[in-house]
């Protein structure tokens, strides 16, 4: 049900976009260009969770290859990708955070050094409404990592949320919440060994 209310909530606000800007259908070219010239941003996110539960927090990207979650109480956790890794840093836990390589998440695509949705089998579905163009895209090389499913809106072009469905079928959805891009973003932000240091100090 929560999920189901937040939902409506979302499309809801993309209509009231939508009168604001003229409708237009995004190319898969136009798409990869705006993700490529996407060095930086940074702005709330609202997560709905696999059991439908929400989170809310702050998101740091800095392409390529890094990107970090901030989650507000009382979750607390974060989540870092940097040099190839992403960490999951869970406050109740003792032990350190859980690592593995951000290649096995489809967050490697939008945080790719050249995102090319035009490869053979990247592309699993690809839709327009007038007011989102939506793309699903994986691994070619690896479509049992799972799949990121992302919204677009246009005029100017703007991620404004993405699904992932990791492995095992479970679905995440981020809607990003004024997205700020280009602005200095400090890498240390996203680095995995400082962010254990500071924690065990």
């Amino acid at each position: 049900m929560t999920h189901r209310i937040f939902s409506l909530i979302l499309a809801a606000g993309l209509a009231l976009y939508a009168g604001a800007a003229s409708a237009q259908s995004l190319t898969l070219n136009q798409i990869s260009g705006y993700l490529n010239q996407l060095q930086t941003a940074q702005g709330g996110f609202t997560q709905i969770n696999p059991d439908g539960t929400l989170s809310t927090g702050q998101v740091y990207i800095k392409r390529p290859g890094r990107i970090r979650f901030e989650y507000n109480a009382p979750n607390a956790s974060m989540v870092l990708a940097g040099a190839g890794t992403v960490a999951v840093f869970d406050p109740r836990s003792n032990t350190g955070p859980e690592q593995y390589p951000l290649s096995r998440t489809p967050l490697s695509i939008i945080l790719a050094e050249n995102v090319d949705l035009g490869r053979d089998r990247m592309v699993t579905d690809f839709t327009s409404d007038g007011i989102t163009t939506t793309v699903t895209a994986q691994d070619p090389e690896n479509p049992q990592y799972g799949s990121i499913q992302m919204v677009f809106t246009a005029n100017p072009i703007e991620l404004r949320q993405w699904i992932v469905t990791d492995d095992l079928g479970s679905e995440t959805t981020v809607i990003l919440n004024d997205l700020e891009t280009g602005g200095a973003i400090n890498s240390v932000l996203f680095n995995i060994a400082e962010e254990i240091r500071k924690q065990n100090q």
